[in-house]
């Protein structure tokens, strides 16, 4: 790999960076954001959590986002089925996101039950785990952690889980339609949508004005006399990266999504001579691959060289086909830490990350990579070695 600005480029996989998708080009309006099904299903879940508790359905109900801030639904149905249960739907609005679960009727059904504590289940329309690699127990439903922690959270301020045991079951009329429309059953989500969501808002990164976000960011960093870039996947591996550089100011670090590329042009031309990169397996694949524009229909995770990766660190051949096959860049990450492997798999592959970014940069910007955990708080491994 190159030593840095000046030196040999180092040789590598083609660089790739696709164009956007037809319906990510450029608008010439504002784009709206939206709610994430995460955020729709815990507003669902509040408003039939409070129906029960009260006898009499809501027109509107809040609920928390994981930022602490507050947003207000109205459901668009609300109502009493018995002593013992209510349901409501919450029609979910993903703002200009070309998202193909827009406009899904996010239901929530909670009904009495014995003892106490919360029971989440997945109903007709949303997906069940069949494969690892997703953080998320094989036979369970497709619900994610952070939108677990909301509709608990919401049916926590209307119903004393603690002292009264109540099941809420979450289901997507026409969820197995919209999935095939989706990469779910590829990835082992069979029979619906997945209710997902970090933040509870959808924001439409996959769009060309976020790129342009992100290269105004970059010049604004510039403007301010700093020479470090720390590019960033997404909320989360932003805060690993600051807890990493502590000694960068604010901002330095930019949420560059899926704009690898857009971002580390904009840092040439103002100048810039390095850049720290930050994220999660899946990412870091698709740029060791050499592509810097990582949205999903542009790209996919290369297992297989992440398997290619298995064998140079040492890992058997049984391993490495493991790997090969790995059913996401989660599922590779588990599979090397339950083999040892991941400190010396994960600084290879920030070894290789980092190559394709100073040859992207023709050796002008000298490349640091970190991956982190799926916390994102936590750095795993990392190109140098700091």
């Amino acid at each position: 790999m190159s030593e840095g600005p000046g030196a040999e480029p180092d040789t590598g996989p083609e660089l790739r960076e696709p164009d956007l998708p037809r319906t990510a080009k450029v608008r010439q309006k504002a784009l709206r954001t939206g709610w994430t099904t995460g955020t729709c299903a815990s507003a669902a879940a509040k408003a039939a959590a409070q129906t029960l508790a009260t006898g009499r359905a809501v027109d509107v109900v809040e609920v928390a986002l994981p930022s602490g801030r507050r947003v207000t639904f109205a459901p668009e149905r609300c109502e009493v089925v018995s002593a013992a249960r209510a349901e409501a739907v919450v029609v979910k609005d993903a703002g200009d996101d070309p998202d193909v679960t827009h406009s899904a009727h996010i239901t929530a059904t909670v009904t009495r039950g014995p003892g106490s504590g919360l029971e989440l289940d997945g109903g007709v329309g949303v997906g069940v785990v069949t494969k690892p690699g997703l953080g998320l127990d094989p036979g369970g439903p497709a619900i994610n952690e952070v939108p677990r922690q909301m509709i608990t959270q919401a049916v926590r301020e209307v119903i004393d889980v603690d002292r009264e045991g109540v099941r809420v079951v979450i289901s997507v009329p026409e969820g197995e339609r919209m999935a095939r429309k989706t990469t779910n059953a590829k990835l082992g989500i069979l029979g619906g949508i997945s209710i997902l969501g970090t933040t509870g808002i959808v924001r439409p990164f996959s769009t060309a004005s976020w790129r342009a976000s992100v290269e105004q960011a970059v010049s604004v960093m510039a403007a301010q006399g700093e020479s470090t870039l720390v590019l960033c996947t997404g909320g989360r591996t932003e805060k690993g990266a600051m807890l990493r550089h502590p000694e960068l100011p604010d901002v330095c670090f930019v949420e560059v999504g899926d704009f690898t590329g857009a971002g580390l042009r904009r840092a040439r031309e103002h100048g810039l001579t390095r850049v720290v990169f930050v994220g999660m397996a899946g990412k870091l694949s698709k740029l060791a691959a050499g592509v810097l524009m990582t949205h999903y229909t542009r790209s996919k995770v290369s297992t297989e060289l992440l398997g290619e990766i298995t064998r140079e660190v040492g890992g058997d051949e049984e391993l490495a086909v493991q790997v090969d096959a790995a059913n996401t860049g989660r599922h590779a990450y588990e599979l090397w830490e339950a083999a040892g492997l991941l400190e010396p798999a994960g600084d290879e592959l920030c070894r290789r990350v980092a190559g394709v970014l100073e040859r992207f940069t023709e050796g002008a910007m000298a490349a640091e990579v970190a991956m982190v955990d799926f916390t994102g708080k936590t750095i795993v491994a990392a190109h140098p070695r700091s």
